[in-house]
């Protein structure tokens, strides 16, 4: 099971974008989150008739490395670790490590 999963909502903790929030996209790798509006690019992309894709320069998001990210909790709106724990019924839950809340509801 994963610490960080798609849907989540993180908050950077290092780089240009530091203090910034957003939401997960989707997972590369092991490594690597795309988060929605952080560690924005500008590319310059060639046009390609045969796919009718326009030229120009592009803002892309590029991918994150987990390290730099972190879980954001929604009570104490700060960053937060995440631990796991095993419910009574068998089931394996994210919890936050501060207060023992769990991640999903």
């Amino acid at each position: 099971m994963e610490r960080i999963k798609k849907g989540d909502q993180v908050i950077v903790l290092t780089g240009r974008d530091r203090g910034k929030r957003g939401s997960v996209l989707r997972r590369i790798d092991k490594d690597h989150i795309l988060v929605e509006g952080i560690n924005r690019v500008k590319k310059h992309q060639r046009p390609n008739p045969m796919k009718n894709q326009p030229g120009g320069i592009i803002d892309k998001e590029m991918p994150i490395h987990v390290s730099n990210i972190s879980l954001l909790n929604p009570q104490t709106q700060k960053a937060d670790r995440v631990g796991f724990k095993l419910l009574d019924d068998g089931r394996k839950v994210r919890v936050f490590k501060s207060n023992g809340e769990t991640v999903d509801a």
